[in-house]
C-alpha cells in the first residue's frame, strides 16, 4: 500500500502537507510570517523548523542553542566534518551548510519515509555536502570513520522520547571514537521535574568526557517545567564564556552550567550503561498545546 499524501489546508495560499511516515503522521505546516518557512510535526509534536530562504534562521529555542555550539566548534566560516544523529527536516545540517560552506556532513535518520518527504518538499541546496543514511542512529554512528568528526550532534526522538540505547556510556564510547581530538559532542535532552534523565545524562557524559557544559532555560534547570537542555562535551576546555554570552542573548535567555556548579547540579546521579538504560521521559500532553 502506498503512503497517503493529504494536503490539509492553506496558509497564505500555500498548502500544508500531511503524510504518514514510519514514525507517525508527519505534517509540514507553512509559516504565516516567513514566505518559505515550514514547521515539521510528527504526531502533533513539533520536530523542526526550516526557512528555505534563510537556512541560517533557527526558530526553535533548543536548535538556536545547538547553533551556538556549531558556531563555536571551529573558527567562523571554517568548513567542518559534522555528524547529525536524528535528521528531522535537516535543519541543523542546513545551518552548517549555510554558515560553514564546503562542510562535509553525515545525517543519520532512521525514518526513510520522512527523509523522502523532506527531500521532496523541502529540497536541500544542490551544493550542500550532506549525505543522509536511513539507519538507526547508533548503527549509523558505527559507520563513521575513527576521528572523522569535528562535531557530533544527537537530536534523536522516537515518540517524543530519546531511545534508551542512545543514553549510555557505550553509546558515548562510539561518539568519542568518531570524534577527532578536540571535537565536540552536543545532545538535545528533554526532561521535566525532577530532572532525573538530565542528571543521569550529565553523569554519563562525565564518565567519558573531561569537559562538560549544560545550556537550558533557567525554569527548566530549576525543575519548574518540562523542556529542553543542550549538553555539550569535549576533551578540551569548552568556550564557556562565549557560549554563556550567546545563550543569554537568545530571545528566551538560557543559562550555562559547568564546572563545580554542574557537578553539584548532577547530585548523586550515576552513569548509565546499556544494561540499565531507559528511554527519556515522555513529555506531558500540555507541552504541545
Amino acid at each position: 500500500m502506498g503512503r497517503s499524501r493529504n494536503p490539509r489546508r492553506e496558509r497564505g495560499g500555500v498548502q500544508a502537507v500531511v503524510e504518514q511516515v514510519d514514525g507517525g503522521l508527519a505534517e509540514l505546516i507553512p509559516d504565516r510570517e516567513r514566505a518559505r518557512g515550514w514547521t515539521l510535526l510528527i504526531d502533533g509534536a513539533p520536530q523542526s523548523y526550516v526557512d528555505l530562504d534563510d537556512p541560517a534562521y533557527l526558530s526553535f529555542e533548543y536548535q538556536r542553542r545547538l547553533g551556538h555550539v556549531i558556531d563555536l566548534a571551529a573558527p567562523a566560516g571554517k568548513p567542518i566534518h559534522a555528524v547529525h544523529l536524528g535528521g528531522g527536516a535537516l535543519t541543523l545540517a542546513r545551518y552548517v551548510a549555510a554558515t560553514r560552506p564546503r562542510s562535509t556532513q553525515q545525517v543519520v535518520e532512521r525514518d526513510a519515509a520522512l527523509v523522502q518527504l523532506v527531500r521532496r518538499e523541502l529540497p536541500l541546496d544542490a551544493n550542500a555536502r550532506i549525505r543522509v543514511r536511513s539507519l538507526d542512529a547508533r548503527a549509523g554512528l558505527a559507520k563513521v570513520p575513527d576521528g572523522w568528526a569535528d562535531l557530533v550532534v544527537a537530536d534523536v526522538f522516537s515518540g517524543a522520547r530519546t531511545p534508551a540505547h542512545l543514553t549510555s556510556t557505550e553509546f558515548l564510547d562510539e561518539v568519542r571514537r568518531a570524534l577527532r581530538p578536540g571535537g565536540l559532542y552536543a545532545a538535545n535532552l528533554a526532561d521535566g521535574p525532577p530532572l532525573t534523565h538530565v542528571r543521569s545524562q550529565i553523569a554519563t557524559a562525565a564518565a567519558r568526557f573531561p569537559e562538560l557544559a549544560l545550556v537550558a532555560d533557567p525554569t527548566v534547570l530549576r525543575g519548574k517545567r518540562f523542556g529542553n537542555a543542550v549538553l555539550v562535551a569535549g576533551d578540551l576546555p569548552l568556550p564557556v564564556a562565549e557560549l554563556t554570552r550567546r545563550a543569554a542573548s537568545d530571545p528566551h535567555p538560557g543559562r550555562v552550567e559547568h564546572g563545580r556548579a554542574l557537578a553539584d547540579f548532577t547530585g548523586g546521579a550515576v552513569p548509565v550503561t546499556d544494561a540499565a538504560a531507559v528511554a527519556s521521559p515522555a513529555p506531558p500532553p500540555s507541552v504541545f498545546r
